[in-house]
């Protein structure tokens, strides 16, 4: 389904043509001054210079052409040499039920047959989920719906860091607290316990311990390295270990990224690269990629064209273990091999940005990737508190997520009693879920790479660019259809079903309603070639204030006309469902009361 403005363009195309100017200069833009005019066109100015000719007598010559179509309401010349066009209201209702037949509402319905990886979450095992991970959850599961809605095949990973030092660090306090189990005896030969040797609640303690115990004490963070080391290597007891830390983490972080509503097609981490590193690192060596330089093995990834330093990528420290770059290139290998994805979209603190530029050139230089691949590094700013430094705790700890969640869900729960009689069950249920979207969209309004404070009492707020105020202009959509079909005994039709009824709008806030939900699609296309979860929220954001307007300045139930009524009904239940899409697109669930 073409957009309105591409079908504007079509049309002042072949005016311009039949006046004998270049249809280069027949552009349509939305006009920068709505109280003239709803769209329109400059190209005259710049077609003045080409035909010697004023550009308000071109001008008037394409009005001349475009007077007798129905698409406008009003085609005006106006001085130097501008175009004002008014869509007819008839273009406009025709153009939103054709909307209203098409599943994705005029987004285009191909399916693209191209996968698309997207490296999300990542968060460490053995550690709780703590505001940290708040960002790359929650921005990398909406894209991934954005990417899945614009007709691709998705594959979400997780990938955990499941190989690095803090498996060193526990292994080596595990060994300090239980030096009895046989994890740590090198003649046992037996098999190993089925049951962990710790608890969850113990494993969160012993983490933080062991990683003060290395900062201030230097034989045991060489101790913990040297774990690290033999654990990569295929050590017997600490890979016991290992695998109870991955049991016992993995399903305390299915529960937890479950309450955020976030999921993964893929749990694998770091330590599955393992299969591919050694043979990957002698191809870069057999192949002239990589060499040695002070006794690590490199892969020099600059190029003419940079204006600042890229380093080599580092692929192995010199005592031989294995680093990020390492295992993000070997899981590249087994990427290819799965699911040979076209793009991959990487989901991290900006912070890592040279990383990832590093280990996106090495990968196309050694051939993992193919060259045509696209690669992006989405990375994101920093989730500040109101003192504008990085959210934690008093005491200068990272918050746990679960803790954040709880507290902003008892705020909303708290202006629930506040405003409304509402029984505690009922409003702890709504609390989860508004809570939930006040998070979300609290973050995700926020262009990516910006930082951002987190400040509950705004984004708690039932007024202004909020979750809640987004909810519950749907809800408030939901009640009226309700109260539609109770009082009318209308059945429960589709938006396809209710759009049928749908007559040309009168009222300036109904025609700046139906203006606006025809821009879904091109808001949709734009936030995944951007990666801009953001104009999502924006635009949900500007069609909930216009649908407000619309319902206040409208009598939707109560009008006396039944074509008008059944007409204003179709409308709200497209909005309804387009606000629907576009929360579903930020993972944000929508209650059914509030």
């Amino acid at each position: 389904m073409k957009k309105i403005i591409e079908l504007l363009n079509d049309e002042l195309k072949a005016a311009f043509s039949a006046c004998g100017y270049d249809e280069k200069y027949a552009k349509v833009v939305v006009s920068n001054r709505p109280d003239l005019c709803q769209y329109q066109c400059n190209g005259c100015m710049a077609a003045a210079k080409e035909y010697k000719k004023a550009p308000a007598i071109i001008a008037g010559e394409v009005v001349e052409k475009l007077a007798a179509s129905s698409t406008f309401s009003k085609v005006e010349a106006v001085n130097p040499g501008f175009i004002n066009m008014n869509l007819s209201g008839q273009f406009i209702a025709d153009y939103v039920k054709e909307m209203g037949s098409h599943e994705k509402f005029g987004c285009d319905e191909t399916k693209k047959n191209k996968t698309i990886m997207l490296d999300y979450g990542g968060a460490n095992v053995a550690k709780p989920l703590h505001v940290g991970h708040l960002r790359p959850a929650i921005i990398g599961e909406s894209l991934k719906r954005i990417c899945a809605y614009n007709g691709y095949d998705t594959v979400g990973d997780v990938h955990l860091g499941d190989w690095g030092l803090q498996m060193g660090l526990i292994i080596m306090e595990l060994k300090n607290r239980k030096p009895e189990l046989p994890y740590f005896d090198e003649s046992f030969t037996g098999e190993y316990p089925a049951e962990a040797p710790f608890t969850l609640a113990e494993l969160e303690d012993i983490y933080p311990c062991a990683s003060r115990k290395s900062k201030e004490d230097a034989e045991f963070a060489e101790a913990a390295h040297q774990a690290t080391v033999m654990l990569q290597k295929g050590h017997r007891g600490y890979t016991a270990i290992w695998k109870h830390i991955m049991n016992i983490s993995i399903a305390d972080l299915k529960r937890n990224y479950d309450n955020l509503n976030v999921s993964f097609d893929v749990w694998k981490g770091e330590s599955d690269a393992k299969p591919y590193i050694e043979d990957m690192l002698k191809n870069f060596v057999d192949k002239g990629y990589a060499y040695e330089s002070q006794g690590a093995l490199v892969i020099d990834v600059a190029q003419e064209t940079d204006k600042k330093e890229i380093p080599p990528c580092i692929v192995r420290k010199s005592d031989g273990a294995a680093l990020y770059a390492t295992t993000d290139l070997a899981t590249m290998i087994e990427r290819e091999k799965l699911y040979h994805p076209f793009k991959y979209i990487y989901t991290t603190d900006k912070r890592q940005e040279m990383h990832f530029t590093q280990i996106f050139r090495a990968a196309k230089k050694t051939g993992i990737v193919p060259e045509d691949t696209e690669m992006d590094f989405l990375g994101f700013g920093t989730m500040n508190g109101k003192d504008g430094k990085p959210f934690k705790t008093r005491n200068g700890d990272l918050l746990r997520l679960e803790y954040l969640i709880k507290d902003v869900e008892d705020a909303v729960y708290n202006k629930i009693k506040e405003n409304r009689d509402v029984a505690d069950d009922e409003a702890r249920e709504t609390a989860k879920v508004v809570g939930l979207a006040a998070i979300k969209y609290g973050d995700l309004s926020n262009q990516a790479s910006k930082d951002y404070i987190f400040d509950i009492d705004r984004f708690t707020s039932f007024e202004g660019d909020t979750g809640p105020y987004v909810l519950y202009t749907i809800v408030r959509i939901k009640s009226i259809l309700n109260k539609y079909e109770q009082t009318y005994g209308a059945e429960n039709l589709s938006v396809a079903d209710r759009m049928k009824d749908f007559v040309a709008p009168e009222g300036a806030s109904e025609t700046d309603l139906c203006l606006l939900l025809t821009k879904f699609s091109e808001v949709i296309e734009s936030a995944y070639a951007e990666l801009a979860p953001h104009k999502i929220c924006k635009f949900i954001y500007d069609v909930a204030n216009v649908f407000n307007s619309f319902y206040h300045d409208t009598k939707i139930l109560s009008e006396e006309d039944e074509t008008k009524r059944r007409s204003y009904i179709a409308l709200i239940s497209l909005t309804k469902s387009i606000l629907e899409t576009c929360t579903d697109l930020l993972a944000i669930k929508v209650p059914d009361r509030m």
